[in-house]
C-alpha cells in the first residue's frame, strides 16, 4: 500500500512540474517598444504586442524579437563625383521606424544593413547629377530627395524612413582654397558696387541740392528783378509828375520853372561827374551866379505854390493848386 501511494505521489509530483513548465513555456511577456514574431511549425502566424501573450507550448515559438521604436543609423563616408567632376566626402545620418515586424522580419534579412547601403547608393545618385554649387547650397532638396527614394524602396519592408540628414560635405583642400579665393573676389566685387553705388547717390543728392540752390537764386533775383521794375516804374510815375507840373508852369510863362529845370540837370551832371571811378580830380568853371539864381528861381516857385495854396484856403469852392 505504501510503495503504491509513492508511486501515486511521483506521478502527480511530475504532473505538476509539468503543467509548471508548460505554463511558463505558454506565457510570454513582451516589453513595451517591442513585437515578436510567432511561427507555429517553421510557418508566421501571428506577431505579439507589448504586454502578457500566451502561446501553445512546444507547437509555436517566437521567431524574431523586433525593435519597434525609431533608430538612427550612421551612414559611412564615401567620395561622390559631382556632375562637374568634383570629388567631395559625404556621411550622414538615417532615422528609421519598422512598422509591420512581420515584413521587417521575413521580406528581407539583416533590415539595417539593407537599409544603410539603400542610402549609400542613392546619395551617390542623388549627389551625383548636382553641381558642386548647388551640392553645398540645397541640402535640404538632397535630404528630401534621398528621404523621397529611399522611404519608397524601403516601404515593402515594413519600414518607414522618417528622416535623411547629410552631416557633413567634404571638398578636396585646393578646391576649399579655389573657394575661398572666389568668394573674396565676389565680395570685393559687392563692396566696390556699392562704394559706386554711394558714390552716385551722394553725386545725385549733390547735383539736386545744387538744383535747388539754382531755382532759389533765379527766384530770389526775379523777384528782385521785379521789386527793382516796380521802383523805377514808380520813380518814373513820379518824375513824369514833376515834368508834367514843370511843363504846365513853363506854359504858364514861369520862368522860374525854367530855372528849376536847368538847375536841377545841371546839379545831376556835376553829381554824375563827381561820382566817376576814373576821375579823382576835376577843375570846372562853375557860374556860381547863374546857380544861385536857378535856386532862388525854384525858391520863388516854392513860395508862390504856397501863397497860391493860402490863398485857395481861404477862398471857399476854390481848389488848392497840385504841388509835387
Amino acid at each position: 500500500m505504501s510503495s503504491d501511494l509513492s508511486a501515486f505521489s511521483i506521478f502527480v509530483i511530475a504532473v505538476v512540474v509539468l503543467a509548471v513548465i508548460l505554463l511558463f513555456m505558454g506565457v510570454k511577456t513582451v516589453p513595451q517598444g517591442m513585437e515578436y514574431t510567432i511561427e507555429r511549425f517553421g510557418r508566421y502566424v501571428r506577431t505579439l504586442r507589448p504586454g502578457l501573450n500566451l502561446i501553445v507550448p512546444f507547437v509555436d515559438r517566437v521567431g524574431s524579437e523586433l525593435n519597434m521604436m525609431e533608430t538612427v543609423l550612421d551612414v559611412p563616408s564615401q567620395e561622390v563625383i559631382t556632375r562637374d567632376n568634383a570629388v567631395v566626402k559625404v556621411d550622414g545620418v538615417v532615422f528609421s521606424q519598422i512598422l509591420d515586424a512581420a515584413k521587417a522580419a521575413y521580406e528581407v534579412r539583416d533590415i539595417e544593413r539593407a537599409t544603410l547601403n539603400l542610402t549609400m547608393t542613392n546619395i551617390r545618385t542623388v549627389m551625383g547629377s548636382m553641381d558642386l554649387d548647388e551640392l553645398l547650397s540645397q541640402r535640404d532638396q538632397i535630404n528630401h530627395r534621398l528621404l523621397t527614394v529611399v522611404d519608397d524602396a524601403t516601404a515593402p519592408w515594413g519600414i518607414k524612413v522618417t528622416r535623411i540628414e547629410i552631416k557633413d560635405i567634404s571638398p578636396p583642400t585646393d578646391l576649399v582654397a579655389s573657394m575661398a579665393g572666389q568668394m573674396k573676389a565676389e565680395r570685393d566685387k559687392r563692396a566696390t558696387i556699392l562704394v559706386a553705388e554711394g558714390e552716385r547717390q551722394a553725386e545725385i543728392l549733390r547735383a539736386e541740392g545744387e538744383k535747388q540752390g539754382a531755382i532759389l537764386s533765379a527766384e530770389g533775383r526775379r523777384e528782385a528783378a521785379y521789386r527793382d521794375a516796380e521802383a523805377r516804374e514808380r520813380e518814373a510815375e513820379a518824375e513824369a509828375k514833376a515834368t508834367a507840373m514843370v511843363s504846365e508852369a513853363i506854359a504858364h510863362g514861369n520862368v522860374n520853372a525854367v530855372n528849376y529845370v536847368v538847375a536841377q540837370r545841371y546839379i545831376d551832371a556835376l553829381g554824375k561827374f563827381a561820382d566817376s571811378p576814373n576821375q579823382k580830380t576835376f577843375f570846372l568853371p562853375v557860374d556860381a551866379a547863374g546857380v544861385i539864381g536857378a535856386i532862388g528861381g525854384i525858391a520863388e516857385i516854392a513860395r508862390d505854390s504856397m501863397a497860391e495854396t493860402a490863398q485857395a484856403r481861404a477862398t471857399p469852392g476854390r481848389r488848392p493848386p497840385e504841388t509835387n
